[in-house]
């Protein structure tokens, strides 16, 4: 039976791996921290349950097609439930809750911008195409070469697929009111850049938000790592947790082995589901790298997060699960972010409020707090006097907007930031999302799912296609297991 190692288990590791499990090999995840998940683990703390990375459930398309292959069902794992609102947004002038149903959110477009409504149907039928072609024609391939991308349907309506129009014309060009413009534009800052950088096909993400819906599972994101590494052992998939790759042994432009801090594991093939900067750069040696840190240091980054995990020891009143505050300036937050990383001078943030869903997500009378500030990758001077301060500063700007004090309230709180993202994912500058999703950046322009000069060294993730977020990581695994397969046989 043939080895395939993978490296790290978070969602396009533990995919890549069940997919090739499969297929009939005898699979290994190797994974550095204490549980599996990736950027996605759970921290459990006096009663509290967190989700330490992603906490947005949407394409919920894409988790059904993954379990669908092994025949089995998301609801074999965990139940879903549709949030409504869908989420909260506090602009600079007005407060709105963006609701599940679709005539609701109509009416509410046409309350801040007559004629709004109508151009969100032609908005979203555009959007809907765009979803339809990226997710039959464009995310499954492995982008080895430009040849795949030769597709007569996709490059007769490459018009209208906006490839080439920025996201930001394209909302302005259907609507005019500064907060529908960002709540249109919101989308896409998953994807890692400003909505100037990035095209506007990228309104399936739209799609995605107000068609798809926004959902939870119950007992939170963490759901998703349990159900996906419980099929992946029900597949005889084999994992080994605290247990660093400190190198990958190489005879004659081949992969023979791949040696831990415990011991060496033999592999016909090594899937790199860890980061793939790190994996280059510190796994292998000069000559065997594809790319070189001159290379890297070009790539425009998605960014990283300065993250607050906090108890609370009483309930918000009125706080959905989801809020967006985006009553600072979004250019200037942008431009510190992209153009002249600083230190943001008045930042945007989210807030999860798990707790307002899911009961056991705290002790009872208690509230779970997610918070989020969007930052510069390569931000590591984040020590805790900045980390404080900028605590301090938002929890005084919730204060303001929910009309409730909570300082004295906190009862458990915890950060997290670039430096931690290094040291726990050997994060390439403390990423979050990894690449940036820009034009120069797509499909044959990312980093190749396939190693150029080792023959047998595959990467899946976030720094490779189809991009960042948690669907494209699924969708990841499963192409490059399908491209391993094709070259090495079941």
């Amino acid at each position: 039976m043939k080895k395939a190692v993978v490296i790290g288990s978070g969602f396009a590791g533990m995919s890549a791996a069940c997919f090739m499990a499969k297929a009939g090999w005898q699979v290994t995840v190797l994974e550095k921290n204490e549980q599996p998940g990736g950027r996605a683990r759970q921290l459990k703390v006096d009663g509290f349950t967190f989700d330490m990375g992603p906490s947005w459930y949407w394409m919920p398309d894409v988790f059904e097609r993954f379990f669908a292959q092994f025949g089995k069902k998301t609801s074999d794992y965990y139940e879903l439930v549709r949030l409504d609102p869908s989420y909260r947004v506090y602009g600079k002038d007005a407060v709105i809750d963006v609701p599940a149903n679709y005539d609701s959110l109509k009416k509410l477009f046409e309350h801040f911008e007559p004629g709004s409504g109508e151009r969100l149907d032609k908005f979203l039928e555009e959007a809907a195409y765009k979803y339809a072609v990226g997710m039959q024609k464009l995310v499954h391939k492995p982008s080895l070469s430009a040849i795949e991308l030769i597709d007569w349907e996709v490059i007769s309506k490459l018009g209208k697929l906006d490839v080439f129009t920025s996201m930001k014309k394209h909302v302005a060009k259907y609507f005019k009111h500064p907060l529908l413009q960002e709540l249109m534009e919101f989308p896409v800052l998953f994807l890692g850049a400003l909505p100037s950088k990035i095209p506007a096909l990228y309104s399936l993400m739209n799609y995605a938000d107000i068609v798809g819906g926004t959902w939870y599972p119950k007992g939170g994101m963490y759901k998703i790592v349990e159900a996906m590494y419980s099929l992946a052992k029900e597949l005889g998939v084999t994992f080994h947790f605290n247990e660093p790759v400190e190198k990958i042994n190489i005879e004659l432009g081949k992969i023979s082995s791949v040696t831990t801090n415990k011991t060496t594991y033999s592999a016909d093939v090594v899937i790199g589901g860890a980061d793939y900067h790190h994996i280059e750069q510190k796994l292998l040696s000069p000559e065997h790298r594809s790319y070189s840190e001159q290379y890297w240091q070009s790539r425009t980054m998605a960014p990283s997060c300065l993250l607050y995990y906090v108890g609370l020891n009483k309930k918000l009143p009125n706080a959905p699960h989801h809020t967006l505050f985006f009553d600072a300036d979004f250019n200037l937050h942008g431009k510190e972010i992209y153009e002249k990383p600083i230190w943001p001078t008045e930042p945007l943030f989210y807030m999860s409020v798990t707790s307002a869903t899911d009961e056991t997500a705290a002790p009872s009378g208690s509230e779970n707090i997610f918070l989020l500030i969007p930052i510069a990758s390569g931000l590591t001077n984040d020590s805790t006097e900045i980390r404080d301060k900028y605590f301090d500063s938002i929890i005084t700007r919730l204060e303001k907007k929910l009309n409730v004090e909570i300082t004295s309230s906190i009862i458990y709180k915890k950060s997290y930031a670039t430096s931690d993202f290094i040291n726990d994912y050997n994060s390439y500058k403390g990423n979050a999302y990894g690449l940036a999703n820009t034009l120069m950046q797509t499909a044959v322009l990312k980093p190749r799912c396939k190693s150029k000069k080792v023959s047998n060294l595959f990467f899946t993730g976030q720094l490779t296609v189809p991009g960042p977020g948690v669907p494209p990581s699924l969708i990841s695994g499963e192409v490059v297991a399908k491209q391993i397969v094709q070259q090495f046989g079941s």
